[in-house]
């Protein structure tokens, strides 16, 4: 069973100037199972979506060994997707339940990626809403 309401963990995440490069960053070791029930981005600028050379982001669930790669939310910004600046912007659930669900223990990653030659990534504030599950 889990738990209706959870606080949001709210993590800085650093900025990607260089539009080409990757940026991985660690932000929360689950404090306990749970079922994530939101994500959010509020970026420090605007990101402005484009086609072919654009950016995405993602929470990624790294396990407890940090060798996990289960998607749990992304957003790529191709044209007509924008974030406003430090506007909280939703990033997509995955649609497999499985997916969502978390173990104490396990590393969640923030993980920006350049698609083609990529845009900037400004950094921001995530928030990460995981709903307790008890037994």
């Amino acid at each position: 069973m889990s738990a209706p309401f959870a606080a949001p963990r709210q993590v800085v995440v650093q900025p990607q100037a260089t539009a080409g490069s990757n940026l991985n960053t660690n932000v929360l070791i689950c404090p306990q199972d749970g079922t994530v029930s939101a994500v959010t981005y509020a970026p420090v600028t605007a990101i402005t979506g484009a086609n072919t050379n654009t950016r995405s982001v993602s929470l990624v669930n790294k396990g407890q060994a940090g060798s996990g790669s289960t998607v749990i939310a992304t957003i790529q910004y191709n044209s007509g997707v924008n974030a406003a600046a430090a506007d909280e912007n939703p990033v997509t659930l995955s649609a497999t339940p499985a997916n969502l669900a978390v173990s104490a223990g396990d590393i969640l990653q923030w993980q920006s990626t350049a698609v083609g030659t990529g845009i900037a990534d400004p950094g921001g504030l995530i928030a990460i809403t995981i709903g307790a599950k008890y037994a």
